[in-house]
């Protein structure tokens, strides 16, 4: 259905039907659209419209004597075409640049501390996802040795951003040893990106001897030292929030909602789309997750460097989008800031 096709009458209708159902959660009839927006029509007038959109698509009726509701091509048409992002005040926007700089600037406690502002703000749920840091240029490694059988191994990136990986090892490694093997991973390995080494890990160490079963770990190219999507750089808050929501009150939903919560590699995936394409918006039955087709998501990735990560807002399809495109947008550009080290407001 081409937009173009529809009549400014029916452009405003359908804005004004689902402005009110997204406050009010209830079907939206043509004499609540007549009397809340005075558009200079009758009621009657609206009812046509009314049903013209559904015919188009646009709209469905929950029961026969109920007013109408949104379908999932409605809100597409919304969010595409007839979207006003909100503006944030300044008070909102120092909420959201107080709470990422509360933790201090530590890459974990950033992202955890901005999924629970983002709930906080929207009341729905908020998810933030670390770093991708396959397109990361390595800078050095790191091998700390924390007991005889566990070595933490911290992997630095150009941009500046860490992550540390835990591996365990049958014996004890001597520290000179662990320095030598260390030395050997950075001269061959640094300036390489982290999808590099993980591709090419067993040509570049094949030749390596000394040390062999720490070696042989390194080499795995599963390993979550090389990985690009980690589960628990994946942080998620105000499910609480969610369940307050009258489309919930299903069990059955509540249920498929928990276990989409539970599943961090399935919320990483759902997320995964805003790393390429910036503010991402997908709409209930457009999602491939069958748990999660009664919400949505609004979605925004931010940088580091080459690395990217995203932040994101899931809710039902009733979800204030105007609101939360901007609450996204601003928030994903603040954490670019913050880990980028600008901490000035630039607008």
């Amino acid at each position: 259905m081409a937009f173009e096709q529809l009549s400014e009458r029916e452009k405003q209708v359908l804005y004004n039907l689902i402005t009110h159902y997204i406050q009010s959660a209830d079907p939206v009839g043509s004499r609540v659209i007549a009397n809340r927006f005075k558009m200079g029509l009758s009621s009657a007038t609206i009812r046509n419209t009314l049903q013209d959109l559904e015919e188009l698509g646009l709209v469905e009726q929950p029961h026969t004597s109920a007013g109408r509701v949104p379908t999932d091509l409605g809100y597409r048409v919304y969010v595409d075409f007839l979207l006003k992002p909100d503006r944030l005040s300044p008070k909102e926007k120092e909420i959201i640049r107080d709470a990422v700089l509360k933790e201090g600037r530590g890459v974990d406690a950033i992202l955890g501390q901005t999924s629970r502002v983002l709930s906080e703000i929207t009341r729905e749920l908020g998810v933030t996802i670390a770093p991708r840091f396959d397109a990361g240029v390595l800078k050095r490694l790191e091998l700390i040795p924390i007991s005889d059988e566990r070595i933490m191994v911290i992997v630095v990136v150009k941009s500046g951003l860490a992550r540390s990986v835990i591996i365990e090892v049958q014996a004890a490694i001597p520290e000179s040893s662990l320095r030598d093997i260390e030395s050997v991973l950075n001269e061959r390995l640094a300036g390489l990106t982290l999808g590099e080494i993980r591709n090419t890990i067993g040509e570049r160490l094949s030749d390596i001897e000394d040390q062999g079963r720490l070696v042989k770990l390194l080499l795995d190219s599963d390993s979550k030292i090389w990985s690009d999507l980690d589960p628990d750089g994946i942080h998620v808050a105000g499910a609480d929030q969610l369940l307050k929501q009258p489309e919930f009150s299903d069990l059955k939903k509540i249920s498929e909602l928990l276990r989409v919560l539970e599943n961090g590699s399935l919320l990483g995936e759902f997320l995964q789309e805003a790393h390429d394409a910036g503010l991402v918006i997908i709409i209930g039955g457009e999602s491939k997750y069958a748990d999660i087709i009664n919400c949505s998501l609004v979605a925004s990735s931010y940088q580091v460097g080459k690395i990217s990560g995203a932040i994101g807002i899931i809710g039902p399809t009733r979800m204030p989008y105007s609101k939360l495109v901007s609450v996204v947008q601003y928030t994903a550009k603040t954490i670019t800031e913050v880990l980028s080290g600008i901490d000035k407001e630039k607008d």
